[in-house]
């Protein structure tokens, strides 16, 4: 009879998968248990429990003696595995709260039995939602590239701005003062005090005939001597020796008679261009040829 018993089990013991070792990994969150086979296991996985015990059924499986470990885990007090006729029973003493979660590993030649605090899960997953829902909750930030448009957005008003500004400043000038003159005859300078003056004044005036006249501007701590009419000229410069009354103005224009005449009658002028005498009076340099 025993014979012909082990005679009817002997193919399902060929097709067993044989359990070759398991191993148990204590976490702070759960407990795995690793079990290895020698074949791919593909028999049935079943399980019940009770209040303090998950009973894991394996069918087509088998181990060559039973095994049991205790263990100091808050989910897992310890682990037996038996086996049967037919399957490997593995039993769990457990706390009441813990649950278990078992998975084939892809080539099957694993299987991975895990065991979890179903309370410590559910406050983890409601401290994760509160976190997200803070999270969602708090004012949104604007992104990088939106703050980067805005700040070049400002930069340019800002130029736009200060071109504007220089447009008028340029335009109107100083209300009540005269715009000053950067040329090469009239150079910002200053008086003999230290301070600056930028106003032309005329200081004397003479009319040589109905067209020209020769006239005395201070600027600048200065005094020029122009001839005004047709053509303008630069006669004279004075720093030191200013002309102060107009006996002084007349004595000038008495010692430069000969030179106003050659002007107004123009016997210079036809050889020479009346820019160019201008600009070497003011520079007091003698034109040759």
């Amino acid at each position: 009879m025993t014979r012909l018993l082990l005679i009817l089990l002997l193919p399902l013991l060929l097709n067993a998968s044989k359990i070759l070792s398991y191993n148990v990994y204590d976490r702070t969150d759960r407990v795995d248990v690793m079990i290895t086979f020698d074949t791919p296991f593909d028999g049935k996985i079943k399980q019940s429990t009770t209040p303090s015990k998950i009973i894991i059924k394996l069918e087509d499986a088998s181990i060559e003696s039973a095994k049991t470990k205790k263990l100091s885990s808050k989910f897992l007090n310890s682990l037996s595995i038996v086996p049967l006729s037919g399957h490997t029973q593995i039993v769990a003493l457990v706390p009441l709260s813990v649950k278990l979660k078992a998975s084939k590993t892809a080539d099957s030649y694993g299987l991975r039995l895990r065991f979890t605090d179903v309370v410590s899960k559910k406050q983890s997953n409601n401290t994760t939602v509160a976190q997200n829902s803070l999270s969602s909750s708090s004012l949104p930030t604007k992104q990088t590239n939106d703050m980067s448009q805005n700040y070049y957005i400002v930069i340019a008003i800002l130029l736009i701005g200060i071109v504007i500004l220089f447009v008028l400043k340029s335009k109107m000038g100083t209300p009540g003062k005269p715009n000053k003159s950067n040329s090469w005859l009239f150079k910002v300078a200053q008086d003999a005090n230290g301070a600056s003056s930028d106003g032309v004044a005329i200081r004397f005036q003479k009319n040589i005939d109905d067209s020209n006249s020769v006239v005395m501007l201070d600027f600048v701590g200065q005094s020029y001597l122009v001839l005004m009419g047709t053509n303008n000229i630069l006669l004279d410069r004075f720093t030191d020796n200013k002309p102060i009354t107009q006996d002084d103005f007349d004595n000038i224009l008495q010692n430069r008679h000969q030179e106003l005449d050659d002007f107004l009658k123009g016997s210079d002028n036809q050889e020479k261009d009346p820019m160019q005498i201008y600009k070497e009076k003011a520079a007091s340099i003698s034109y040759t040829e």
